[in-house]
């Protein structure tokens, strides 16, 4: 796609460091050298003002990637595409039937109401739970690791959406500030929104979850 629009050696393509590797790989398999912005710390998706801080004279595209249902704020950075001259590029996420997508609200609107100790997601316009991201802070409760093991011991399929950020692996280490990222991928976990999940079950993972969960401030 990107060769296809004419982005090659010499270019730079702004990209998240927050999820796959694939979209910087394709960056480089295209010639051109990715570029790091960090994120929305509601949607886990690209900030605008961060990407216009990194765009230069070299910067040809901007790579915005949808994370766990939330879509991110695609009509700002288009302006900020017309304003630099960037070609502005999506990549989504599966769609689930409408049904499905219902479901997983209809359990997410359950976990926000009920969950203590951890940070639940920002619902936002269109969300549809692909996945259901909290944050853990480690402020001297269980920190995330610590919190994911705990509740795995307890029967719950959690898991960490993002491990390691791009900019952190060996052949894309790079030098830059990603505040938002470092700590996204610090204190995120995924916890079940499954359209099978029963009622017992999502009171096993609200009652596994506040037993372990301290009280906590919004950091937002």
């Amino acid at each position: 796609m990107l060769r296809a629009a004419g982005v090659g050696v010499g270019d730079e393509v702004i990209v998240p460091a927050f999820g796959n590797v694939e979209v910087a790989e394709a960056v480089t398999l295209a010639g051109a050298l990715p570029v790091f912005a960090d994120i929305d710390p509601l949607t886990y998706c690209l900030d605008v003002t961060a990407v216009e801080a990194a765009v230069t004279a070299r910067s040809a595209a901007v790579v915005v990637v949808h994370r766990f249902g939330r879509w991110a704020d695609v009509r700002h950075l288009r302006e900020l595409g017309k304003r630099h001259g960037l070609l502005v590029l999506e990549q989504g996420e599966s769609e689930a039937p409408y049904d499905e997508i219902a479901q997983r609200r209809e359990r997410a609107a359950y976990l926000d109401t009920k969950l203590r100790g951890v940070w639940t997601p920002d619902g936002g316009d269109g969300h549809t739970y692909q996945q259901y991201v909290v944050r853990v802070p480690g402020n001297g409760r269980p920190d995330r690791d610590a919190f994911a093991r705990a509740l795995r011991g307890k029967g719950v399929d959690c898991r960490v959406p993002v491990k390691t950020p791009v900019h952190r692996l060996p052949e894309f280490r790079r030098c830059v500030s990603l505040p938002q990222t470092e700590a996204a991928a610090d204190e995120t976990l995924a916890l079940p929104v499954d359209a099978a999940l029963t009622k017992r079950e999502m009171q096993r993972i609200v009652s596994a979850c506040n037993a372990l969960g301290g009280l906590l401030q919004s950091a937002f």
